[in-house]
């Protein structure tokens, strides 16, 4: 121990520090042009954002703009979609009130998924352990029939298999099976989900 109770290598780790000056993510390709994400902004905030019933203006609003969508597919209000063109979502699929799709790269939605009330699925993170606080960014996969509880969070690279369910508040930092649902923080496999006619 030396002065102060503190051995050297604890006193080095206190003098490195997240200095958000040196951030720089100029590797990252936003996949459209300035005034592209321009008008998408306005679009979304006024349009997608907000109070807009109609479902079939706002899907085709959503492919305008590059994203994939299915038939049938119901977009509620306050819906919040960052980029549109890394978006997918399947035929019959649900997107509920206040869900964020931070889709900083590709976030596939399959057919006959629901997102509950204020759900989010989250590609972008950064890495704590590096002083310049560096952009991750993974895909997020939602295969057919998967239901993403109300305020559940859905974190970057995650993969929720077949007809998996995450519970209401949960958050999922790993890949969820078939058929199964998972609740906690972190998400834990509790049981199966079985589905009866």
């Amino acid at each position: 121990m030396q002065a102060g109770g503190y051995s050297p290598k604890l006193l080095l780790l206190y003098m490195l520090k997240t200095d958000l000056t040196k951030f720089n993510n100029s590797w990252y390709n936003l996949g459209a042009s300035l005034f592209t994400r321009a008008i998408w902004y306005c679009i979304n905030a006024c349009i997608i954002n907000s109070y807009c019933p109609s479902y079939s203006f706002k899907t085709f609003l959503l492919r305008l703009f590059g994203a994939k969508i299915g038939r049938n597919v119901v977009i509620k209000p306050k819906v919040n979609i960052k980029y549109p063109w890394n978006v997918t979502i399947g035929e019959n699929s649900w997107i509920g009130e206040n869900v964020w799709l931070d889709s900083l790269c590709k976030i596939h939605i399959g057919a006959n998924c629901c997102l509950s009330q204020g759900a989010m699925l989250i590609c972008g993170n950064h890495d704590y352990k590096k002083s310049t606080f560096d952009l991750i960014v993974k895909d997020i996969f939602l295969e057919e029939g998967v239901w993403i509880g109300a305020g559940a969070i859905v974190c970057p690279g995650v993969i929720c298999k077949s007809h998996s369910v995450l519970s209401a508040g949960s958050v999922v930092t790993n890949n969820m099976e078939e058929y199964s649902i998972y609740q906690g923080n972190p998400a834990v496999k509790i049981k199966e989900r079985n589905i009866t006619e």
